[in-house]
């Protein structure tokens, strides 16, 4: 048992049952499309979560890509138009 875990149940507090973390793992799986793809259903619970972070830290690069899109598409158009002011409701 990790240290962590053994901490946890000293102090007192809930603990997440393996069962819950297989649960979790299991979702997460299904949200992935890196894994979600895969033909193999068995993936370690570790794979799962570096895919998944691999997978958050590309929807912020993505995030990041679209908003500096639509700023550089606000500079480039007349501040008072309807245009402008649809990109600048999609920048708040």
């Amino acid at each position: 048992m990790s240290s962590r875990r053994s901490r946890s149940r000293q102090s007192g507090t809930s603990r997440i049952s393996d069962d819950q973390i297989a649960d979790l793992v299991s979702k997460l799986q299904q949200l992935i499309p890196e894994i979600r793809n895969r033909r193999s259903d068995k993936v370690s619970a570790s794979k799962v979560l570096q895919e998944t972070c691999n997978y958050i830290r590309n929807l912020h690069r993505e995030v990041d890509d679209l908003s500096d899109r639509l700023s550089e598409l606000l500079e480039s158009t007349d501040t008072d138009s309807a245009q402008a002011a649809i990109i600048r409701s999609l920048l708040m």
